[in-house]
């Protein structure tokens, strides 16, 4: 009886979670950022250990104000050279002040009126004014006697084309609802007008729940203390290494602290498998970049070499393999390089990158620079 009562209450109890079997041969999908694969560039970054979560939200929004700060930069000088072409000073116009405007047109239109027809004071000389006034209503008659071809003036000729285009054209009113009707009715014909601004937020927010067309995202790495920020390049836009050097200067500079978890922030140029054959083979667009093999004056560089969760591979060949792939007249300085190769080496894959003042802005290290 005891045994039957336990049965009934598990069977009766809401909490207790029901048994779930997993699919026969098929893979169990993971939860969480995709993890860490060769071909993608972005951003190295170290953090404290069980912070890597804040720290990726705090680099994200790191990196994306230093990004924008130097697409703004890029645009300040053309936007700074239209804003000067146009005039400052405008002429306001508001909507109750319309009546107002037209009575003190209609006012000068009277007056200006009343000046041209009304004759000169001269109380004596009242024949010759009348005399005068017929005068030139009769050169008036004639002038509109006589043809645009028989040498007319062009004031005359002007006068009536001008009234035919106000008379063609339509009030502004109606050329909106004109508009707004057209493209109501859906031709293909007529341009369709510029989206409204719900419109615009609602596309924005779509783009920006589609994790695919993010251009700053989270890859997994794996590791404690290390977070990847994949960056989805386009067109126009600066390298990982332009956006890493702008942030290191600037907090080198003001000395204004950026971030609570952040330490090391280090670009990521190319990324491949951890094997002579594959480094060698991948890091040559990058060498032929940063050092050109007709160069006049030799660039001093060094290797800085860093590995995590892999014990398989020797730090001695990956040394080799990166120097080797440099050309000869190129000369190695530890102390004092000019230029260093970062290699960063996380489980299966490698990272690379290549960076200026790499010791003075104190490796790279945010917290260091802004202490």
């Amino acid at each position: 009886m005891a045994a039957e009562n336990k049965a009934n209450n598990a069977s009766n109890d809401p909490k207790k979670r029901k048994r779930c079997y997993l699919p026969h041969n098929k893979p169990v999908r993971k939860k969480g950022p995709s993890p860490i694969r060769p071909g993608v560039q972005g951003f190295f970054i170290t953090c404290d250990g069980g912070r890597e979560f804040q720290a990726a939200q705090e680099a994200i929004n790191v990196i994306d104000s230093f990004f924008e700060e130097l697409i703004n930069g890029k645009e300040s000088s053309s936007k700074v050279a239209v804003t000067l072409e146009k005039p400052i000073n405008k002429k306001i116009k508001f909507t109750y002040s319309d009546s107002d405007e037209e009575e003190n047109d209609d006012d000068n239109d009277e007056e200006e009126d009343k000046k041209s027809v009304a004759p000169p004071e001269d109380s004596g000389n009242n024949g010759s004014s009348v005399e005068k006034i017929s005068d030139h209503a009769d050169k008036a008659v004639q002038a509109d006697e006589v043809g645009p071809g028989n040498g007319g003036s062009k004031d005359a000729d002007k006068e009536p084309t001008e009234v035919k285009s106000k008379e063609n054209e339509e009030p502004p009113e109606k050329k909106q609802c004109s508009d707004v009707k057209s493209s109501e009715s859906g031709n293909t014909g007529v341009a369709t007008t510029e989206l409204s601004v719900d419109k615009l937020i609602e596309a924005e927010l779509k783009e920006l729940g589609d994790k695919t067309k993010r251009r700053f995202s989270k890859l997994d790495t794996g590791c404690n203390g290390v977070v990847f920020i994949l960056m989805r390049r386009r067109d126009g836009d600066p390298s990982p290494t332009d956006i890493v050097q702008h942030i290191m200067e600037s907090a080198a500079s003001t000395k204004k602290h950026m971030s609570r978890f952040l330490l090391r922030v280090l670009p990521v140029e190319l990324s491949c498998y951890t094997s002579d054959e594959e480094i060698s083979r991948a890091i040559k667009p990058l060498v032929e970049q940063h050092f050109p093999a007709d160069a006049e004056t030799p660039i001093k560089f060094a290797v800085q070499y860093d590995a995590r969760a892999n014990t398989g591979i020797e730090r001695m060949k990956v040394i080799d393999a990166i120097a080797k792939s440099v050309p000869s007249c190129h000369k190695v300085d530890l102390k004092n390089p000019e230029k260093t190769i970062i290699a960063q080496v996380v489980k299966t894959v490698c990272m690379i990158s290549v960076v200026d003042k790499y010791k003075e802005l104190a490796k790279y290290n945010l917290r260091e620079l802004t202490s």
